[in-house]
């Protein structure tokens, strides 16, 4: 996180309206493509949730990668996993309701008969929960099948399959999960 906020600091100290840099313009253009893939997922009414996305998204791709550097990731521990997956659900859960309406929020639960409403809140429990699995197990099962690896040809295929988990498995289907 300091490491990240250091980035921030100096990335952004000498922003221009006229004449932008060229770091300037591209972490405009990065912003600016995360902006339209979630709009484009999302819609232009939904679009106050997009800083909370492209957050997460970092968040989710920086942990991941980290183990190229040697540094555990984040995403490893079955606590930062189950904090992500509670904010989504409550975010998901507030949204809801600020659009319809607490009675019609409450309501849905028992559609389309009564009978079915202990289920459907149970589901906004296990949601999150699926959520936390789902990306502690991708986490866990690279590292688990690297360790195996190295165990087994220790000098030159744990580098590309090495490559394959932190980047495209840790980049590419976690972030995914939150979204």
């Amino acid at each position: 996180m300091l490491c990240l906020t250091l980035l921030s600091l100096i990335l952004v100290r000498n922003l221009k309206v006229e004449r932008p840099g060229k770091v300037q313009l591209a972490l405009e253009s990065c912003i600016q493509w995360g902006t339209d893939l979630f709009e484009g997922i999302l819609g232009k009414e939904n679009s106050g949730y997009i800083p909370y996305l492209m957050t997460v998204g970092l968040f989710l791709v920086i942990s991941n990668t980290m183990g190229l550097i040697g540094i555990k990731p984040p995403t490893k521990d079955l606590n930062v996993t189950a904090a992500l997956a509670i904010l989504s659900m409550l975010l998901i859960e507030y949204s809801g309701i600020r659009r319809n309406g607490i009675r019609h929020w409450g309501k849905h639960f028992g559609e389309p008969v009564p009978f079915v409403a202990p289920i459907m809140v149970l589901e906004v429990f296990i949601r999150p929960l699926s959520l936390c699995m789902r990306l502690f197990g991708n986490m866990l099962g690279g590292f688990v099948v690297m360790e195996l690896i190295k165990q087994v040809a220790p000098l030159l295929i744990p580098v590309p399959l090495s490559f394959y988990f932190d980047i495209f498995d840790g980049c590419c289907r976690p972030t995914y999960l939150y979204f």
